[in-house]
């Protein structure tokens, strides 16, 4: 499997993670992304031993988009650390059954994970373990029947976009889990386009994109 990289330096890579791959090494046995870039790197600079790469946010395995890895264990305390102060900006792309009203809007929730089933779901303030969840969404296109919404991620929980947009009935289309009317096989329509961060060296800032893949054209056109 061949990756696309956006950029890449010293200190960081960033690439497109493909739909359908997991971030990391999982119980599935599956390819993931973590091991393939580290070969590539392995490859790429004839490196002996070991490469280091750290994982410093993640996508859901059915999605895919922009990702960001670091090179060094400096660069991973680094990235992490504005993760933690929410210095990232992180938008998205995804088609949703339903119109969603009003056309643009911000959504707020606190969510709960289950890690037995790896399920997500909306929960009152102040449940034990339960994370706010914030995001703002804007509808770019739409027909009869669905439309397609630029994403602007506010917090980084699990499976958010997922829960909070299913939630108000407009599930993501082909969403294996939150959208009881998925087409078995089918990739998610869920996409990182955007990722802005700052440079855990240069200080600079730093954007990155991915175009979706041209079938959520065709299907918000068809």
């Amino acid at each position: 499997m061949k990756i696309e990289t956006i950029f890449e330096d010293n200190h960081l890579i960033a690439v497109v993670k493909p739909q359908g791959v997991p971030v990391q090494k999982d119980s599935s046995g599956d390819q993931d992304l973590q091991s393939l870039i580290m070969q590539h790197l392995k490859d790429k600079y004839n490196k002996p031993g070991n490469v280091f790469l750290g994982i410093v946010h993640r996508l859901d395995r059915p999605v895919g988009g922009v990702m960001v890895f670091a090179k060094t264990s400096k660069a991973a305390s680094r990235l992490s650390e504005q993760i933690r102060q929410n210095m990232w900006k992180k938008q998205y792309v995804t088609i949703v059954e339903g119109i969603p009203f009003p056309d643009s809007g911000f959504l707020e929730d606190h969510l709960l994970k289950d890690s037995g089933t790896n399920t997500v779901t909306i929960v009152k303030s102040g449940v034990p373990g339960a994370k706010k969840a914030e995001l703002k969404y804007q509808i770019i296109e739409k027909n009869s029947h669905i439309s397609m919404l630029k994403i602007e991620l506010l917090t980084g929980r699990s499976h958010q976009i997922r829960v909070q947009l299913s939630s108000r009935g407009w599930p993501i289309m082909n969403d294996h889990k939150y959208n009881k009317n998925h087409t078995v096989g089918s990739n998610i329509m869920l996409w990182a386009e955007k990722l802005e961060i700052i440079h855990p060296v240069s200080r600079e800032q730093m954007k990155f994109n991915a175009q979706p893949p041209i079938i959520f054209r065709e299907i918000i056109n068809s």
